[in-house]
C-alpha cells in the first residue's frame, strides 16, 4: 500500500508542494502569513489546506500560540512528511533542468551537471548538503505529543542504527525502510524498485505478535531500548520474507558461520515491515560526542577547511603500521586528504570494543598531518557481507561528501565458512566496487595485503616485494595470541600506544573472566561436575567464581517462565547475560542448564565472547542412562505423557558439533570430569597449571 492516492486529484504540486513545506517550516503561523509566504489569496489557501488535510498530508489540530483570532493549528501528518520529501526532489529535478536548458543557451553546452530523472538519484556535490528526513523541532514537537497514541515499537541495536542512518541522510536516496517491493530488488539484483543501486537490504524486522496489531496505512512510533521516540514509520508494506534466498543472495551463502546469516534467521524477527520515516530526533550517544558527525556535518567541515577530495578509510579494527602504511599511500595516490572513519556500530561478534578501537585510534591521530587528516565515526551496524558491504560503504561515504574510498583486501569478509573455506575470494569486493563504481560516485583507491620487508625496514603492498627479501607479518589471530599470552608485539608491527590500550582492554589469559558453559540431558551430570570444578577453582583462589545452575536460575531469576521453546531461550539468554557481566568484571562463570537448542547456545557464546573466553562443555550421558539415573521421576513422567516437550523424549536436543570439550560421564568420577575441565582451561591458559 502507497501513500494515499488523494493526491492525483490535488491542485498543481508546486503550490501544495510549497504549502507543506511552509507548515512544516510555522505549524502555527496565521493564515493570512502562510498565504503571504505562498503567493496565494486566502480563499486559494482554504482550498488548498482542504485538499492537503483530506489526503491525509496535514492534521488540523488547535492552536497553542497567542494569536486568538486563529482557532486551528496545521501539522504535517508523517505521510505528509514524506509526501513533502516526494515533491521537494519532483521540484529539485525540474529547477535543475531549467537550469540546465538555461546555460545551454546562454554558453552553447550543457551544465555537465546529471539531471535528477526521479527520487533516489545520488546528490551531485560531495560538499553541499545532502537530504534528511528530519522534520522540523515544532512539527517535531507536535508529533511526540501526537505519538503517545500510536502502536509503539521499540528498535533493537541493530535497527537504532540503521534509522539513525535512513534520518541523517548516511543511507540516502532511501526514504524509509525498504517496501516489499524495493526489498525483492535489493536482494535479487542489488536495485531498489526504480532501479537505483542499493546492495543490502535495510528492513524493519519485527516478531509475529506485534506484526499482527500493524496493517498496511499504519503509523508506528519507532523508540529506543528506553522509550525514547526516534521516528515514525507510515507502514506501506507487510510481508514474509524468504530468509534462506536472502541470505544466498546478499551473502553468497545460508551457511550460519556467517554472522549475519546467523543473526537473520536466529535473531532477526520473522516479518518486515516497510514504508517512509518521519525523523523526529538522533538517538542520544554519550561517548565520544565531539567525534561523531552527520553526512552535512562532514560535508560542512569539508566547505570550510576546503577540501574538495577527500580519501575515506573504513575500519573496525585498531590502527596498527600497516594501516597507517596503507593511509598515506592512499592519500598520496589519490591527491586526496585523508577521512579515517571507523565503525562504531555493530561490527562482527568477538571484535575489539569500539571504547578500545576509539582510544587506540585517538592515540595515533597525531602521528598523522592534522592539515590533511581528520576523524570520525560511523554508527553503522556492519552485515560483514564482503563485496556487497564495499559498494555498501561506498554509498554511505558518498553521502558523507568523500569523493574516494580505500577498499582493501578481503573488505568486509566475516571469515571461514562451515568448510573451513573463506566466504569470500580476496579481490572479490574490489572487482564489485570498479563495476559500479561510476554510478556510486565515488572512486575505489584498491590496495592489497600490506606486509613488512625486513631488510627494507619498510611495509609494501604483497605483490611488490622485492625479490629475495623477508617478509614479516602478524595475522589477527597471532596478535590476540600474543596480548592473551602476555607476549611482545614488536614496533615494526604497531604502535605503542595502541599496545598499551589492548593490553588495558586484554589483559593476560589467566587474568581475563571466563565463563565454562555445560550442555546436556536433564540427569547428564552437568550440576554434579560443576559444583565439583566451582569447589577446585575456588581452592586456587585469584579470581571470585559463581555457579549459574539451571534450577537455581529457574527459582531466582525466571520463576514466571514455563518450558516451551520460547521459554526455554529466554532463560538460556539470562544465564548467559549474568554470565556476560561476570566475564566482563574479571571473574569465573560456571553454567549448567540443558541448553538444548544450538542456536541459543549461540546467542550466549557470542555474548560472552565480547569480553572473555567461553568454554563449552558437552555433557555426553546418552538418554539411556540419564533414564537410568533420575532420582526425581521426570523421564517416567515425560514417557506416560503428563510432562510435555521433555528435552530427549517429547522434545529435541541439539548435540553439540565442536564443543572445546565432550566429557562421558558413564563409568567415570565426578571428581576426574570435573579435572578434564581443569585441564582444558590450563590448555587454553586460562588457569595456570
Amino acid at each position: 500500500m502507497s501513500a494515499p492516492d488523494a493526491r492525483l486529484n490535488l491542485p498543481e504540486e508546486d503550490q501544495i508542494f510549497r504549502l507543506l513545506r511552509q507548515l512544516d517550516l510555522a505549524p502555527e503561523a496565521s493564515q493570512r502569513a502562510t498565504a503571504q509566504a505562498i503567493g496565494v489569496s486566502l480563499g486559494h489557501l482554504n482550498a488548498l489546506l482542504r485538499a492537503v488535510t483530506e489526503a491525509g498530508f496535514v492534521k488540523v489540530g488547535d492552536r497553542a500560540g497567542p494569536d486568538r483570532r486563529q482557532r486551528f493549528a496545521y501539522v504535517l501528518t508523517p505521510t505528509g512528511a514524506a509526501e513533502k520529501a516526494r515533491l521537494t526532489d519532483r521540484f529539485l529535478a525540474r529547477k535543475l533542468a531549467e537550469y540546465d536548458a538555461l546555460h545551454a543557451e546562454l554558453t552553447g553546452t550543457t551544465s555537465g551537471l546529471r539531471p535528477l530523472t526521479h527520487r533516489t538519484n545520488i546528490v551531485q556535490n560531495n560538499l553541499a548538503p545532502i537530504p534528511e528526513l528530519y522534520v522540523s523541532y515544532d512539527s517535531a514537537q507536535k508529533l511526540k505529543h501526537d505519538a503517545g497514541n500510536l502502536l509503539s515499537w521499540d528498535l533493537t541495536a541493530r535497527q537504532v542504527c540503521d534509522l539513525e542512518l535512513l534520518m541523517n541522510g548516511g543511507f540516502y536516496p532511501l526514504k524509509g525502510f525498504l517496501t516489499e517491493a524495493d526489498y525483492d530488488g535489493v536482494v535479487e539484483n542489488m536495485r531498489t524498485a526504480d532501479g537505483t543501486l542499493w546492495p543490502i537490504p535495510i528492513t524493519l524486522d519485527v516478531n509475529q505478535a506485534f506484526a499482527d496489531k500493524v496493517e498496511p496505512g499504519t503509523d508506528i512510533a519507532l523508540r529506543d531500548a528506553e522509550g525514547v521516540i526516534l521516528a515514525i514509520l507510515s507502514v506501506t508494506d507487510k510481508w514474509v520474507p524468504n530468509k534462506a534466498r536472502e541470505a544466498e543472495k546478499v551473502f553468497g551463502a545460508d551457511d550460519l558461520a556467517h554472522p549475519a546469516v546467523n543473526y537473520l534467521h536466529n535473531v532477526a524477527g520473522p516479518v518486515y515491515l516497510g514504508g517512509p520515516i518521519t525523523g523526529i530526533q538522533q538517538p542520544v550517544h554519550y561517548d565520544f560526542k565531539a567525534r561523531r558527525d552527520t553526512p552535512n556535518e562532514l560535508r560542512a567541515f569539508f566547505r570550510k577547511v576546503g577540501w574538495n577530495k577527500v580519501v575515506a578509510f573504513q575500519t573496525r579494527n585498531p590502527l596498527h603500521r600497516a594501516h597507517q602504511e596503507l593511509t598515506f599511500r592512499a592519500a598520496r595516490e589519490a591527491q586526496a586528504n585523508l577521512l579515517i572513519h571507523p565503525v562504531v556500530g555493530m561490527t562482527k561478534p568477538g571484535d575489539v570494543d569500539h571504547f578500545t578501537r576509539v582510544r587506540c585510534y585517538e592515540a595515533v591521530l597525531d602521528k598523522y598531518p592534522a592539515s590533511t587528516t581528520s576523524m570520525s565515526l560511523l554508527n553503522l551496524a556492519m552485515r560483514m557481507a564482503g563485496p556487497r558491504e564495499a559498494v555498501w560503504h561506498g554509498i554511505i561515504r558518498k553521502n558523507h561528501g568523500c569523493t574516494h574510498f580505500i577498499v582493501g583486501r578481503d573488505h568486509a569478509g566475516p571469515g571461514k565458512n562451515s568448510q573451513g573455506k573463506d566466504f569470500y575470494g580476496p579481490y572479490d569486493a574490489q572487482e564489485l566496487f570498479q563495476k559500479h563504481q561510476a554510478e556510486i560516485g565515488i572512486e575505489m583507491v584498491d590496495f592489497k595485503h600490506m606486509v613488512y620487508v625486513q631488510e627494507k625496514a619498510q611495509y609494501y603492498p604483497a605483490n611488490e616485494v622485492p625479490e629475495g627479501t623477508t617478509v614479516l607479518d602478524i595475522s589477527g589471530t597471532e596478535l590476540r595470541r600474543r596480548l592473551r599470552e602476555g607476549l611482545e608485539i614488536p614496533e615494526w608491527f604497531s604502535f605503542p600506544e595502541v599496545v598499551t590500550q589492548l593490553r588495558r582492554t586484554s589483559p593476560p589469559r589467566d587474568k581475563q573472566g571466563f565463563t565454562v558453559f555445560f550442555t546436556g540431558l536433564s540427569g547428564s551430570g552437568k550440576s554434579t561436575i560443576a559444583n565439583a570444578l566451582m569447589v577446585k577453582l575456588m581452592e586456587m583462589g585469584g579470581r571470585p567464581v559463581t555457579l549459574l545452575d539451571g534450577d537455581v536460575v529457574r527459582k531466582h531469576l525466571s520463576s514466571e517462565l514455563g518450558f516451551s521453546k520460547e521459554h526455554r531461550d529466554i532463560n538460556i539468554k539470562r544465564i548467559g547475560y549474568v554470565a556476560s557481566e561476570i566475564t566482563k568484571n574479571g571473574g569465573i562463570a560456571i553454567c549448567a542448564p540443558i541448553a538444548p537448542y544450538t542456536a541459543t547456545r549461540r546467542a550466549v557464546r557470542e555474548m560472552i565472547e565480547a569480553y572473555g573466553a567461553f568454554i563449552e562443555v558437552h555433557v555426553a550421558t546418552s538418554v539411556e542412562e540419564c533414564e537410568r539415573r533420575d532420582r526425581k521421576g521426570l523421564y517416567k513422567l515425560a514417557r506416560e505423557g503428563k510432562i510435555k516437550e521433555f528435552t530427549g523424549i517429547s522434545d529435541p536436543y541439539e548435540v553439540p558439533e565442536n564443543p572445546e570439550l565432550r566429557v562421558e560421564t558413564e563409568n567415570v568420577d565426578v571428581d576426574n570430569c570435573a579435572h578434564q575441565v581443569i585441564l582444558k582451561l590450563e590448555s587454553m591458559g586460562l588457569i595456570k597449571a
